[in-house]
């Protein structure tokens, strides 16, 4: 069975909710955050410390958005998937990858020195919280001709990866300078039944944790 290491609302959500819109068995193992220094422990399955960690027989993998490549195609054919002979498999590909590596990047700033170490480098929050805004523009100008997904005229991966950003955004209470387009979007992701699956699926382990 696919085992997922998980705090909630963290990069780990993306597999999560990938494994809930493909409907696989998975055993779900909820973490303090941060994990490497809350949960010592967990060093032994990841030695990097991150958060996620997946493991599905002899395959071990630590990027979120490489876990949702791996389980869309994996457990394929899956509408999550973009073929390589589809026109859009380039766009899915960079936009599953820009949903980590330009929109949530930042943001880990903005989470560190607002809400771990306040008052360190608040200007260092300010400045990537407004870089975060400025790559966000990309996702706007994609919507801009009304379609409802980021490619190939369906929910993917992708929006998998861009939604969890922007499910960071909104905790980081950077979601009011979304466009009415990137709000609008968003509305439509947390609708996912997937979505809504893997937001309860944290909530019935934390609170089983908190109950033990």
């Amino acid at each position: 069975m696919i085992e997922l290491w998980h705090c909630p609302d963290a990069r780990s959500f993306r597999p999560l909710w990938a494994l809930e819109e493909l409907g696989l068995e998975y055993r779900l193992h909820l973490l303090p955050f941060p994990p490497r220094v809350r949960e010592p422990a967990y060093l032994e399955v990841n030695p990097l410390g991150t958060i996620p960690a997946m493991r599905d027989g002899e395959t071990f993998m630590t990027e979120s958005a490489a876990i949702v490549q791996y389980l869309a195609t994996r457990y394929g054919p899956s509408d999550l998937a973009v073929a390589v002979d589809e026109a859009d498999y380039g766009a899915w590909l960079n936009w599953l990858h820009f949903g980590e590596a330009t929109l949530t990047f930042p943001q880990t700033l903005v989470l560190r020195y607002r809400r771990f170490e306040p008052g360190k480098a608040e200007v260092v929050a300010d400045d990537y919280a407004k870089w975060f805004l400025s790559r966000l523009r990309q996702v706007d100008r994609a919507l801009a001709d009304g379609r409802e997904w980021l490619c190939a005229g369906r929910f993917t991966g992708a929006d998998i990866s861009v939604g969890y950003a922007l499910l960071l955004a909104r905790t980081l209470k950077l979601d009011a300078d979304f466009s009415p387009a990137i709000a609008a979007y968003w509305e439509r992701l947390r609708e996912r039944p997937g979505f809504k699956a893997a937001k309860k699926a944290q909530k019935i382990e934390l609170d089983e944790a908190l109950s033990s």
